[in-house]
């Protein structure tokens, strides 16, 4: 057992992280395809390495250490908003105790119900047309701190004491979601409801809404944890033998489980709705944040003591939105806690001040106008979402290994590789979603296939030097296949070693599939056009979504994709700038390659690599 083994800590039991793990994850395709892969390479990097993504990614080059810092930064920017979310939670809480709240009134509509929550709760009856923020809404402001000193204290003791708090905050929700699906499968009109869940099937959408596509993915990408530095952070509190696969299966199916479940709980609510006010499901106007909190409230304030059932629900919601905020949190902890210069502090001091900057980022959405920074954020993350995505898996399967196959193949064959793989890509992409005409879905194909056959063919010609070279060495299987699947399969295999079984269609999808899907489903979003929420006729969601302004609301949302951009192309370009990222020696796992003890390598302006001292202090911590 290394020493980083024996000082880091674990988890108190394998439940313990299963709980933490679906509480922060709380479409059959995505998951399968491309979610649990992902989640399979993140738990299985951080059980290897014991560490977080700074540490994981770049181990693979010291270059790529901007991937890790852009997933946690993702998660970051995400838990300033998610953060109040629960405090409106909070707030409607204690307000269903007063005597303006209508939750206990008997003929409250979902109409009045969302109504009173979005004027009242989150203060959005003082916004004038042009929809800027106004005001401050101070019991947000109030209930916003004290969610962030609650996510601190579920931190600040460690990841033993988080474990054990997600028995209640996980655990609680589940039983309380049975409850309310057994109340609402029984209530007049559920058949209707739950007809609409699962008994009416509209595949017209994934044509007629192409965006639909990207943001079922990014949305399992949400759901399970992913791409958010949670997942490695996660991993690398377990024993480096766990085995990884059958955890990331467990947490997947999980989260999925609990998602389709609730869904049965929300759809019956809907069809007892529908029922009350006399009209068909598919025409109530709810969908997103309104389908909580414009049904639930109504239907159980129908019902004898329903208002205790209503302040049951604000409970779930409260406890599921700490359990995922503590768990966002937790990664950028981790890649905190494991760098030289910040090592030498006490989680909770860590926490604390991780805590308290993301109070002060949240702020903004504690105005009158929060909803509507909330609603564009949140649609830019998700491009966000897909872009660490791509990082994720395109280090894996293409940047791991990468130095030795130009050694072993030059960097003609190599590189020609890359650009039949994603050129082929953009050029497809390029078609598809940049030419108005009516062939252009063929086009695109036509142009994917023949331009993957040109970079093969310029690869094919390199790699016939490679076996002039070394006559009888080499046939064109066995050189092409150590070419496509040589630097994957070492990694498979490197991670087999210490965390179990990695079957070898995993291999295949890191490499062959996944990064060129989520590179397609990027572009698509960000040329779709179709949507329900106000974005401009004609034009793409990309910069008018939802039809608010440009100032403050898309110039935000920019900033969002724009800021983990630059976090991984900065690391691309002067690799030194994460210099005090970088792990100090007894955090590293054996073949960190970039890392001795008490020393780092930096690069200087010709690429030569050289040795620089580190602060004694930073190698004592």
């Amino acid at each position: 057992m290394t020493e980083v083994e024996k000082t880091r800590e674990r988890w108190s039991s394998k439940t313990a992280f299963y709980f933490t793990a679906v509480g922060a994850a709380v479409d059959l395709m995505a998951l399968f395809v491309i979610g649990i892969p992902l989640l399979i390479l993140e738990i299985s990097l951080g059980q290897y390495y014991q560490t977080g993504d700074v540490g994981v990614f770049g181990s693979f080059h010291r270059r790529w250490r901007g991937v890790g810092l852009s997933s946690v930064a993702c998660a970051y920017m995400v838990v300033t908003y998610y953060s109040v979310l629960i405090a409106w939670v909070i707030h409607a809480f204690f307000d269903s105790f007063g005597d303006d709240a209508p939750w206990a009134n008997e003929d409250v509509t979902g109409a009045a119900a969302i109504t009173y929550f979005l004027e009242e709760i989150i203060g959005t009856k003082t916004l004038k047309d042009d929809g800027l923020p106004t005001r401050m809404i101070g019991p947000n402001v109030g209930f916003s701190f004290l969610t962030w000193f609650i996510i601190w204290g579920c931190l600040a003791g460690g990841t033993k004491w988080t474990g054990r708090i997600t028995y209640f905050t996980m655990g609680f929700p589940i039983v309380l979601l049975f409850l309310f699906l057994g109340r609402a499968i029984s209530l007049d009109g559920s058949e209707d409801g739950i007809k609409e869940y699962i008994g009416i099937w509209d595949m017209s959408v994934l044509t007629d809404r192409p965006d639909c596509w990207s943001t079922a993915v990014s949305q399992i990408f949400f759901s399970i944890g992913v791409t958010f530095g949670i997942m490695t952070a996660f991993g690398s509190y377990n024993e480096r033998n766990e085995p990884a696969v059958l955890h990331s299966c467990v947490i997947a199916i999980a989260n999925s489980s609990f998602s389709f479940i609730t869904g049965f709980a929300v759809f019956a609510a809907m069809g007892h709705l529908a029922k009350l006010e006399g009209v068909a499901v598919k025409d109530l106007d709810f969908a997103g944040f309104s389908l909580v909190f414009g049904t639930w409230p109504v239907v159980f304030g129908t019902l004898p003591g329903g208002i205790h059932m209503v302040r049951l629900l604000f409970l779930d919601l409260f406890l599921l939105g700490i359990d995922s905020g503590f768990g966002l949190l937790e990664g950028c902890l981790t890649a905190a806690a494991d760098t030289v210069y910040l090592s030498k502090y006490s989680k909770a001091q860590l926490a604390g001040i991780i805590c308290f900057t993301g109070f002060a980022f949240s702020l903004i959405y504690c105005t009158d106008a929060g909803l509507n920074f909330l609603d564009a954020v949140d649609f830019y993350i998700n491009f966000v979402l897909l872009l660490v995505g791509f990082f994720e898996t395109f280090a894996a399967g293409w940047i791991y290994g990468l130095e030795e196959q130009v050694q072993e193949f030059g960097a003609g064959a190599v590189y020609s590789y890359f650009a039949a793989n994603f050129g082929s890509v953009l050029v497809a992409c390029g078609l598809w979603f940049g030419v108005a005409v009516d062939q252009a879905l063929w086009a695109g194909f036509l142009g994917l296939i023949l331009c993957y056959a040109a970079g093969i063919g310029l690869t094919g010609f390199f790699l016939i030097q490679k076996m002039n070279e070394e006559p009888g060495e080499w046939t064109w299987f066995s050189i092409f296949y150590k070419l496509g699947f040589g630097n994957i399969m070492d990694l498979r295999d490197k991670l087999s070693s210490q965390i179990g079984y990695l079957p070898k269609i995993w291999a295949f999808l890191m490499k062959q599939i996944i990064p060129h899907i989520i590179l397609i489903l990027f572009i698509n979003l960000a040329r779709s056009e179709y949507g329900d929420d106000g974005a401009v006729p004609g034009k793409p969601r990309f910069g008018n979504y939802g039809g608010y302004a440009s100032w403050p609301y898309q110039i935000l949302g920019y900033g969002v994709v724009i800021f983990a951009f630059f976090l991984f192309l900065l690391g691309l370009v002067a690799p030194n700038a994460y210099n005090g990222l970088t792990l100090i020696d007894e955090k590293t796992i054996m073949d960190e390659p970039d890392t001795v003890k008490g020393k780092d390598l930096y690069e200087d302006d010709n690429g030569m690599k050289e040795e620089k001292v580190l602060d004694e202090s930073a190698v004592e911590a």
